[in-house]
């Protein structure tokens, strides 16, 4: 039987469900076990203010490395570049549209403005990240922290306490969410810059369980993992986690990485902007942290 850990949270449960009949269906017997994390106790500060790293992430790696489940599922933007001792990533999923969205009441767009977004509208996000690169692109908007599993900043925004929230393509995909009450504007990745790792699963195990890590392997994607390589890399070299101000997107053509990334020191400081080419993904986060360093 492996179990896995998983947050509470729809968006978590239907990851741990994707996880779980990929499994099945190889002959494998699964269960989920729920536990709360710091960030799903606290609802009442945006990321920013809570302290430390992994507030996503930290409890089920307490509970993987005591052994009371086998397989953390997460969403691999939540977690700190650095592992605990002791774990490790077994595999890495497929990748959902990296890209974010905005949703924007009906009849509150302005299609003639810089995503649709009219002067003093009032947006809701509490990610560092995603405010940053909001007021760079449109300074004359209003922000508002909103936080909250995705139903209920659905709901948040349906009933008006804001004029438009921001929240991941992947979340509303896998979900299969009906927006269609809503305006809704998806942000091209390589101009507004997503979180690294963003729309993909991360698989934590303990290290030494090679049988549960060869059993993962069906989920594993290679070109996914090389291109994450790059961006969580980036991350990694300016010890951020995933409260940083720090967006980093990579694809590969004909065996070329090109990477995108927009950083700021805190939300409402300057951001500054990088597109950078490589053929090892080592080198190229190198050059970009250094490019970033060097402008900023």
């Amino acid at each position: 039987m492996i179990v896995i850990g998983s947050r509470g949270s729809d968006l978590a449960l239907w990851q741990a469900h994707h996880v779980k009949a990929r499994l099945e269906a190889t002959g494998q017997q699964v269960e989920i076990k729920v536990i709360k994390t710091q960030g799903d106790r606290i609802q009442h500060l945006s990321f920013d203010k809570m302290e430390g790293k992994g507030f996503f992430t930290k409890e089920l790696e307490e509970e993987l490395l005591a052994g009371t489940i086998d397989l953390a599922v997460h969403s691999h933007k939540d977690l700190p570049t650095e592992h605990p001792e002791g774990l490790t990533i077994a595999a890495v999923s497929e990748r959902e549209d990296p890209a974010d969205m905005l949703l924007i009441i009906k009849g509150k767009e302005d299609t003639n403005a810089t995503f649709h977004l009219p002067k003093g509208a009032v947006v809701g996000t509490s990610s560092a990240r995603r405010k940053s690169q909001l007021l760079l692109h449109c300074p004359h908007i209003e922000l508002k922290d909103l936080r909250g599993n995705v139903p209920t900043r659905i709901q948040k925004l349906r009933e008006g306490q804001y004029d438009a929230i921001m929240m991941a393509c992947a979340g509303a995909e896998r979900l299969e969410l009906d927006l269609s009450e809503f305006h809704m504007v998806r942000m091209d990745p390589k101009q507004f810059v997503p979180a690294p790792a963003q729309g993909v699963l991360a698989l934590q195990i303990r290290e030494g369980n090679d049988a549960l890590r060869e059993t993962l392997q069906v989920l594993h994607d290679n070109d996914v993992a090389e291109r994450l390589a790059v961006e969580r890399r980036i991350l990694n070299l300016f010890q951020g986690g995933c409260q940083l101000p720090l967006g980093s997107y990579c694809e590969k053509h004909n065996g070329v990485l090109k990477v995108w990334t927009a950083m700021s020191r805190e939300w409402n400081s300057p951001v500054i902007l990088d597109h950078s080419e490589g053929t090892d993904a080592e080198a190229l986060a190198q050059q970009v942290v250094a490019s970033l360093k060097a402008k900023s």
